[in-house]
């Protein structure tokens, strides 16, 4: 029993070093790729506009709301045929990790996505890898497990058609579904 408190506080501990530690080396801090449009798709952005701006959003640099309101930016993005969450996104999951822990009987759907390329089935199970290493995340954070549900689409749900780099990377997402 006291191992198992030891190993949680060493978890936490040790999540916290890494969020404090890290800084970003591409990107911009608050979810979008290219500072122009962060929404990649259904439930994020203000008012559905899609236009984040390049300093964060409504000038807050994390995505964060100081009020305890949801954090606008809802999505968050993946390399290629990958399920780790990348560096400049992790504020982005803090505030989301806060937002959860502040409102206990609020629940969000982890919506897991990938761009076309590979098979049907290989795309389910990648959408689900990267919508757990999302839920991973939160609840290291604190966040309780009873509200997060991990949903895959695969490739099924895409936010941008084609098949240029910018297209595919634009569907190799997680959204944050409230």
């Amino acid at each position: 029993m006291q191992f198992k408190s030891h190993a949680r506080i060493l978890a936490i501990a040790l999540s916290l070093a890494l969020v404090a530690g890290c800084s970003s080396t591409g990107g911009s801090r608050d979810g979008s790729m290219d500072g122009t449009d962060a929404n990649g798709g259904a439930g994020s952005g203000a008012a559905g506009s899609g236009q984040v701006s390049g300093s964060g959003v409504s000038g807050d640099r994390s995505g964060q709301q100081a009020d305890g309101r949801i954090p606008e930016v809802r999505t968050i993005y993946f390399d290629f045929d990958r399920d780790s969450i990348r560096s400049e996104f992790e504020s982005v999951l803090v505030a989301h990790a806060r937002y959860l822990r502040s409102n206990g009987n609020a629940r969000v759907v982890l919506q897991g996505h990938t761009d076309e390329r590979g098979t049907r089935e290989y795309n389910m199970a990648l959408g689900e890898r990267r919508a757990n290493a999302v839920k991973r995340f939160l609840e290291v954070q604190g966040v309780s497990p009873s509200q997060l549900e991990v949903v895959s689409y695969g490739e099924e749900r895409l936010a941008e058609r084609g098949g240029s780099d910018d297209a595919h990377a634009k569907n190799r997402r997680v959204v944050f579904a409230y």
